[in-house]
């Protein structure tokens, strides 16, 4: 099954961009995922083809009209496909939803511009998922869509080339990825960690478990959070953390 990604852009010419070259650009060029752009400005039914107007209410800038919206979003969607639009109102992504995004027939992703949609859209159109990609604020909505993208498609069957690659990974287990180390053995006084070289792989299982729940706890305290309020891991959790990882 092709994984089909149509993004609804002012912008097509920024796909698939970076996604036509490494991994990504590899799978587009074997057919297991496929990109096709919408230009929402030919949805506009004016002369001057406009695709947004002045706040409601007054206000800086351009909202994105949701009459043009709603007739270059009718035009693709209705085939099962999850439809996303970028907005920093959104919620955030999670690795969760790529995941899941990634096992499906693919996505529509809307993007954004200005200072944002017409929230009539949404009332309209409640099968759209509203996602941010992080609490940030973009120029537009293209550079979150590409992103997301790259994060479905990594994931897509046949795209890695072992089958494991994407499972012990930051936020695959609700936790950050351990750290990694490679040759040479010392470099600038700095050696790899005993463990990892013990051959021992009880003992480095232990040590990247113990390393992943100590900088989640430390850099990511609101993953932490919820990791040990999952009653399963709570209480290795909350005892790893309080242990320090063997070196």
């Amino acid at each position: 099954m092709t994984f089909a990604a149509t993004i609804l852009t002012l912008y097509p010419e920024m796909f698939p961009g970076p996604l036509g070259h490494s991994l990504a650009g590899r799978a587009l060029t074997e057919g297991k995922w496929a990109c096709e752009t919408v230009q929402i400005r030919d949805f506009a039914t004016d002369r001057h083809r406009t695709v947004d107007d002045t706040p409601a209410g007054g206000g800086a800038g351009m909202v994105l009209k949701c009459d043009v919206l709603a007739r270059a979003l009718d035009r693709v969607a209705g085939d099962g496909r999850p439809i996303l639009a970028m907005t920093p109102r959104g919620k955030p992504i999670t690795q969760t939803r790529i995941r899941a995004l990634a096992a499906g027939p693919g996505v529509i992703i809307l993007c954004g511009r200005f200072e944002g949609f017409d929230e009539r859209l949404f009332e309209a159109r409640p099968e759209i998922e509203q996602v941010s990609l992080a609490d940030i604020v973009l120029s537009g909505g293209e550079i979150a869509a590409l992103a997301i993208l790259d994060a479905c498609i990594r994931l897509v069957p046949g795209v890695m080339g072992a089958p494991s690659s994407g499972e012990e990974e930051s936020f695959e287990h609700g936790l950050l990825e351990y750290p990694h180390y490679t040759r040479p053995l010392t470099w600038e006084g700095r050696t790899i960690p005993e463990v990892l070289r013990s051959g021992d792989h009880a003992r480095i299982a232990a040590w990247r478990k113990a390393r992943s729940e100590e900088d989640t706890r430390s850099r990511r305290p609101d993953l932490w959070e919820r990791y040990c309020g999952d009653p399963v891991r709570s209480a290795s959790g909350a005892q790893r953390a309080n242990e320090e990882p063997d070196q």
